[in-house]
């Protein structure tokens, strides 16, 4: 693949996936927008993982503390601070593991890579999250996290499965209707991408080992590598901005594109 499409997928993927505007949406108009073959899923997931290295980066305390709990959650010890995150991590998870087999063995997946389904999705549940965000008080923070919250949370990471929702916009909206504040509902919507993505790239992985040739794993490493390094710069300009802004801006762009795209796509 060239690698100015290689270059432009990890941009994009590394801007927008802690964004609540939909990576993997722009990340499939991508191909369609400019007239060129589509990257496939394999690139997509690629481009995951590379963020998926600057989310363990920027939240390292919090990922070294759920690491550090695995095995007292393995032995039932959930009191522990980091056994109880790496648990309400892997209940959050759930759903969208179940979610994503069912849409992979019956192909939905694909089928709903489309401008009209991303048209759609980017308008409605942009406007989902601006209801969320301006009618939900803030009123608890990452620490008061407990298994119904990440439940929740896990449906809406589900629900982003459908191309164009965004699953950080997703989360994020699930977290402000259960009251979390904005900085606290971003960062718990972060850590629940790093056992998701992990699972996503082991299956793409796998279907990679058994299908694909070396130069597919290069320009694999080349998107991971690049996307790392944007997502890092996002992720933390993102975070910085949460303190005094909400998150009307995205919302704001998901309307305009979302309706850009369904005029496209019908006309």
């Amino acid at each position: 693949m060239p690698l100015l499409h290689l270059a432009l997928v990890a941009i994009i993927q590394g801007i927008t996936e802690f964004l609540p505007v939909s990576s993997s949406g722009h990340l499939i108009l991508l191909p369609i927008l400019m007239d060129m073959p589509d990257q496939g899923q394999v690139i997509d997931v690629a481009a995951h993982v590379g963020t998926l290295f600057a989310v363990i980066i920027y939240f390292w305390a919090d990922v070294s503390l759920a690491a550090r709990g695995v095995p007292a959650m393995l032995t039932g010890r959930i009191s522990e601070p980091g056994a109880r995150l790496a648990f309400l991590l892997l209940i959050a998870t759930i759903p969208v593991i179940i979610a994503g087999f069912i849409l992979k063995i019956t192909g939905l997946s694909d089928s709903m890579r489309s401008m009209a389904v991303i048209g759609w999705t980017m308008l409605i549940f942009g406007l989902v999250l601006y209801w969320a965000d301006q009618q939900s008080a803030e009123r608890k923070v990452s620490g008061e996290w407990n298994v119904k919250d990440a439940l929740v949370m896990g449906l809406w990471q589900a629900v982003a499965l459908i191309p164009g929702t965004s699953r950080s916009g997703a989360t994020i909206t699930g977290a402000r209707l259960l009251g979390y504040t904005r900085t606290d509902g971003a960062k718990l919507a972060m850590l629940m991408s790093i056992p998701t993505i992990i699972a996503s790239g082991t299956l793409s992985a796998l279907d990679l080992a058994g299908s694909e040739t070396s130069g597919a794993f290069r320009d694999a490493l080349i998107v991971a590598a690049l996307s790392a390094l944007m997502a890092l710069a996002a992720l933390s300009l993102m975070m910085r901005l949460l303190r005094s802004v909400s998150f009307t801006p995205y919302v704001i762009y998901r309307v305009i594109l979302g309706t850009i795209l369904l005029v496209v796509a019908y006309t």
